[in-house]
């Protein structure tokens, strides 16, 4: 007994020691609810995982090594609470693994697998904050939302502006620029205004080889009336082929409102596409949702969104040109 409370007693101070040295803390999302598709030609009613956010299980970790500087880490899984998948493949840790150096004064230098700069732009300005129904990314490009063999730089906050860098090493043999990608941002923000500017080149691959390349600039805000916040955005695509002939080139702009109601919020977006690659390419997605808090770390939610496709646009799974799908769901989400 007196030698299982010394053991005891050793591993704590022990504990105690490694906790001094390293903060870790263990995080994550389990979000599951009940989504009605409809493409336009047929209806799927299906339980799903990641609603309103992606069900995640994660790590985070500082130490100080002094004077301001410390290292950082992150690793964060994602699941499927649905069907207990990996929720990006086979991926471990597939929806973030970088470790890296912050300081106070210089900014963070993070390597490995992050959030692409204009994905965070967008979900800053998204009034559905890229989830639920309404989700911008169903018509903004994000990119993937993340890229692998990341290297990303972020400037300190200086008065309200901060910045991001990112370069991803497209590592195809012979190569320096065959699928590398770089994004960047800027923001401010200050009171009841956030404004930000994004862009990422990224250039395409295919079975190892060049495949054209593909920009995005986007310009984005968000104004607190406090009663009810404006959201809006527009984003610039281009793209060529490795012909040089243009692939891609479109206008997307988005308006949206968010506005706390009872315990909870509503939201609400419009957001446009310009497809002037073709004729009759133009598309529009409308949505409404509404999440309420039973704590501070629970909520239900509901949302609803629809697509009105021109005569040659497929936007957002319709079955067919023209057609114009919806998505209705239902769920709840808890923060750990």
């Amino acid at each position: 007994m007196k030698k299982s409370l010394l053991a005891f007693a050793v591993l704590a101070a022990f504990a105690g020691t490694a906790a001094a040295q390293t903060n870790v803390s263990i995080y994550g999302v389990v979000d599951t609810g009940i989504t009605r598709f409809d493409n336009g030609a047929t209806t799927t009613t299906r339980l799903d995982s990641g609603i309103q956010s992606g069900s995640r299980i994660g790590f985070r970790g500082t130490e100080d090594l002094g004077g301001g500087l410390s290292a950082i880490f992150t690793l964060e899984n994602g699941f499927n609470v649905d069907d207990g998948t990996l929720g990006q493949g086979n991926r471990l840790f597939g929806r973030q693994a970088f470790v890296g150096l912050s300081s106070t004064s210089l900014g963070a230098l993070k390597f490995g697998r992050q959030y692409n700069p204009i994905r965070s732009a967008v979900e800053g300005v998204d009034p559905f904050g890229l989830g639920l129904a309404g989700n911008a990314a169903n018509v903004f490009n994000v990119y993937g939302d993340r890229t692998d063999n990341t290297i990303n730089y972020s400037t300190p906050n200086f008065g309200g502006f901060t910045g991001q860098l990112a370069y991803s090493l497209g590592e195809i043999a012979g190569s320096n620029s065959i699928g590398r990608s770089i994004g960047l941002s800027a923001g401010y923000a200050a009171g009841p205004l956030s404004v930000i500017v994004a862009h990422h080149d990224q250039n395409l691959v295919a079975a190892g080889a060049a495949n054209g390349d593909s920009t995005t600039t986007l310009l984005g805000g968000t104004f607190d009336f406090g009663v009810a916040k404006l959201h809006a955005a527009y984003a610039r695509n281009k793209g060529e082929g490795v012909t040089g002939a243009t692939t891609i080139d479109r206008d997307d702009a988005m308006l949206g409102v968010s506005a706390p109601l009872g315990a909870g919020r509503i939201l609400a977006s419009w957001i446009r596409r310009s497809d002037d690659i073709g004729a009759n390419r133009d598309a529009d997605q409308i949505a409404l949702g509404y999440t309420y808090d039973l704590s501070k770390r629970t909520n239900f939610y509901t949302s609803y969104a629809r697509t009105r496709n021109e005569a040659a646009a497929t936007l957002n799974g319709a079955s067919a040109a023209g057609r114009d799908p919806s998505v209705f769901n239902v769920g709840v989400r808890h923060r750990f």
